[in-house]
């Protein structure tokens, strides 16, 4: 595979340092390079590891142009004879913590849609003003499938934020695992839930598509030398409190965090119980990937809500 990635990023030279590493999914490790400096590879020898990389590498793009938030910068997503890697950036994450850098910059994040839709509406006053800077995005969703493990996302766009995520996140895993399990008590829960979500969005204001990790669980945030580095995203354009699912469900974020976060967003009336229904998504979903252990937390969440 070092040769294929040599000759796909026009290299000479491509030597390991800093040993290996292995994630739930992936193993990875840094490479130096004579051309494009120092590198991270994730390999992954998956049938389906293409279409995971290839969400990856466009999740961390749309992340990295929002110029918020340090993310590795994708160069490459490569694939060949049933075996493929990413390429990124390498980033030394050998930092001090800075908690609440951290929050900040996650909510610059996840406002910079939008400002963007704010932008737009101001210049589309002037002549021409429309026509300039990057374009937002008014719909949720996302440009291709991303994965959030080895599953993918259904991410197809919609305008409306509480059906999308009611059909393209829970129901989508709900499906999965009534076709493989036929949970009884999990087949007469869900349409309960399914009936009370749209209560659970009364209170809140109007949802504008914010650019989501949308897998933010301690062990994919990280501090360099200049400040936090989130990796390992399954991004797609949702509501904001979305990315507080995960991080509700393992902790390991802190006070600092969501006090700066919401000096930037302010908290909005409801919003537990709305992270509740977030953090089910992921319920669910380690379900899919790694069997009934997370029944009991899905089920008890489930029974809360309905």
């Amino acid at each position: 595979m070092e040769e294929i990635i040599k000759n796909e990023l026009s290299l000479n030279s491509l030597e390991s340092f800093g040993g290996s590493a292995g994630g739930c999914i992936s193993r990875g490790g840094g490479y130096h390079t004579d051309k494009v400096g120092d590198v991270f590879i994730k390999f992954n020898d998956k049938p389906d590891a293409k279409r995971m990389f290839d969400g990856e590498f466009a999740s961390l793009d749309a992340m990295y142009r929002t110029h918020t938030i340090r993310v590795p910068k994708p160069i490459k997503s490569i694939s060949s004879g049933g075996r493929s890697c990413l390429v990124t950036e390498y980033i030394s994450l050998n930092g001090p913590s800075k908690p609440a850098q951290l929050g900040k910059d996650l909510a610059r994040m996840h406002i910079h849609n939008a400002n963007l839709l704010a932008e737009k509406e101001h210049s589309s006053g002037f002549v021409g003003g429309a026509e300039k800077g990057p374009t937002p995005v008014t719909q949720f969703g996302f440009e291709i499938p991303t994965c959030c493990g080895y599953l993918p996302q259904n991410n197809d766009w919609c305008d409306d934020w509480v059906a999308f995520f009611t059909r393209n996140r829970l129901k989508f895993q709900i499906d999965m695992l009534l076709e493989k399990r036929g949970d009884r008590e999990l087949m007469s829960l869900w349409p309960q839930l399914e009936r009370k979500i749209p209560e659970y969005f009364k209170d809140c204001g109007p949802i504008i598509p914010s650019i989501l990790h949308g897998d933010l669980w301690s062990g994919n945030y990280s501090y360099c030398e200049n400040g936090p580095v989130i990796f390992d995203p399954a991004s797609f354009y949702g509501h904001s409190e979305y990315e507080m699912g995960i991080m509700t469900m393992f902790g390991g974020f802190g006070g600092a965090v969501y006090s700066a976060y919401h000096e930037v967003i302010p908290k909005q009336k409801g919003a537990d119980k709305r992270i509740q229904l977030y953090e089910l998504y992921h319920h669910l979903n380690h379900w899919n990937h790694f069997g009934s252990g997370y029944r009991g937390g899905s089920l008890s969440i489930m029974q809360s809500l309905s």
